[in-house]
């Protein structure tokens, strides 16, 4: 074996998509990636990934696009226009997520459907556009995301008023990621296009951690570690994921949860 110390934790000169790059953990994933030197395509609806990417200064290696991803047609016009452009990804990180906030109870048949068309359906579109193009060129990394909640149900407790419980559909929704993980990362694997999964535990958005804060103490509560996640420790995972460190990593999720699933 050669003694050379091979520079694995990196992303150098790595092109990776950020979907729902503007979001919470999204703009804390696009920051981390960008110092773990990849260049970036910040994806998000509207105006959101403009509007972040100039206010945070991020640079020319960081570059701001519209897509909503409900919209299969134009998942396709997209993939295909920024492939043209900038050439096939080497990474695709999905943080997109869709969910009504209903009590189970209230929940139309119309709401669900409409809800896992956005987190589920879209999801397997959009990585079968990209992923296809990443097997003909033989490599590439996904990350999609799931949730604490595609694996354990929310604690009733936990939810008192004024809070809703985590609802239904969106478990049922990241649980499909999950599943959608395995497979995809069996279809590819010997095109050498790797698919993983992050399953965040307790990450409150911060105005929830605002306006909320005696909700945030008990979830904090039921954490192992006694705390809620910060935004920079998904980034941690997704960048560890996208990197040549998980080179033989595939089929997994990886719970970044402090151990709330271990109870």
């Amino acid at each position: 074996m050669s003694k050379e110390i091979i520079p694995i934790f990196h992303l150098r000169d790595k092109l990776i998509w950020v979907v729902g790059g503007a979001g919470y953990l999204g703009q804390a994933t696009v920051i981390v990636l960008k110092h773990a030197g990849a260049k970036i395509i910040c994806i998000d609806l509207e105006d959101r990934a403009v509007a972040f990417v100039q206010s945070a200064a991020l640079g020319a290696d960081v570059t701001a696009a519209s897509l909503d991803v409900r919209d299969g047609a134009g998942v396709q016009r997209f993939v295909s226009d920024q492939i043209e452009k900038y050439g096939v990804p080497d990474g695709l990180v999905n943080l997109t997520f869709g969910s009504t906030s209903k009590k189970m109870e209230e929940l139309t048949e119309k709401e669900f459907d409409e809800v896992n068309h956005a987190g589920l359906t879209a999801t397997f579109l959009l990585s079968r556009e990209v992923g296809a193009q990443m097997a003909k060129r033989g490599s590439g990394s996904i990350v999609l995301f799931s949730s604490m909640y595609g694996s354990v149900s929310p604690h009733p407790e936990v939810y008192e008023a004024p809070m809703n419980k985590n609802p239904i559909e969106y478990g049922v929704g990241k649980a499909g990621i999950i599943q959608m993980t395995r497979y995809l990362a069996v279809h590819w694997g010997k095109m050498n296009v790797r698919c993983n999964c992050i399953s965040p535990g307790p990450f409150p958005h911060p105005a929830v951690q605002r306006d909320n804060p005696a909700f945030v103490e008990r979830l904090a509560q039921l954490s192992p570690m006694g705390r809620i996640g910060n935004a920079e420790e998904v980034a941690g995972a997704v960048a560890f994921l996208l990197s040549g460190a998980a080179s033989y990593i595939t089929g997994h999720n990886l719970r970044v949860d402090g151990g709330w699933t271990s109870w």
